[in-house]
């Protein structure tokens, strides 16, 4: 397996060690990170050989190669290691982070595989759109291009399946609902009695007399008199 595939492994990947994890403390998690079965642990670096030579720590500074260092602490839960290469006693290299977060080992990414990742789940996003879009394009030669949606058909379905009577022969039935309950109510309306034929007779006979009365004579109009020079 080659080495970009063994750290994408670790980078998915946890440990944790249930016996030590109501003990921990900053004094011995190092200890805790450098148990056999942790598969982020190296087991050439100088703490390995620190260890079997029951030295302390301060002997790291004066080798030369990978080691691991307790680089923060924020007790109960949170524990920072970092694996580096020495080179010097004043000089070396970070090659790795690991966090201990409530007993349980993570490795950290680095800032290259934090933006690829980003990157490649931006770009199958935008992947995945055209192949979708591309999915609904249609053409032909007389019409050219339109687009045609599968699920369009099955929407307009289930609409229609959810349209309610009343929707579907609008308000028809609520008309008939509402006659039924409040039906129609229809009042007579009382006629006048008629006046007698001889009084109908006596005032058609009155404007008759009125309009055989002679006018009065109409004056003549005045005299037009020639005026004098």
């Amino acid at each position: 397996m080659s080495a970009i595939d063994f750290r994408d492994n670790l980078l998915g990947i946890s440990w944790v060690d249930s016996g030590w994890v109501p003990i921990l403390n900053p004094g011995n998690v190092l200890d805790y990170f450098s148990e056999r079965s942790n598969p982020f642990y190296d087991r050439t670096c100088n703490n390995e050989v620190v260890k079997m030579q029951r030295l302390t720590l301060e002997h790291l500074n004066q080798m030369v190669g990978v080691e691991y260092i307790l680089l923060h602490a924020q007790e109960p839960i949170l524990y920072i290691i970092r694996k580096q290469q020495r080179q010097s006693p004043t000089q070396v290299i970070p090659l790795a982070d690991y966090y201990i977060i409530a007993g349980v080992v993570y490795q950290a990414p680095d800032l290259g595989t934090v933006i690829s990742s980003r990157a490649l789940s931006a770009v199958h996003g935008i992947q995945s759109a055209f192949d979708e879009a591309m999915s609904y394009c249609r053409y032909h030669p007389s019409k050219g291009y339109w687009w045609h949606f599968k699920d369009q058909e099955e929407r307009d379905q289930v609409a229609q399946e959810l349209d309610s009577l009343f929707q579907r022969h609008r308000v028809d039935t609520l008309l008939l609902d509402l006659r039924s309950k409040f039906p129609p109510t229809f009042y007579q309306v009382k006629k006048e009695p008629e006046p007698p034929a001889e009084t109908v007779r006596q005032e058609e006979r009155e404007p008759a007399t009125k309009s055989s009365a002679p006018a009065p004579p109409s004056k003549p109009p005045p005299e037009k008199r020639a005026r004098l020079q």
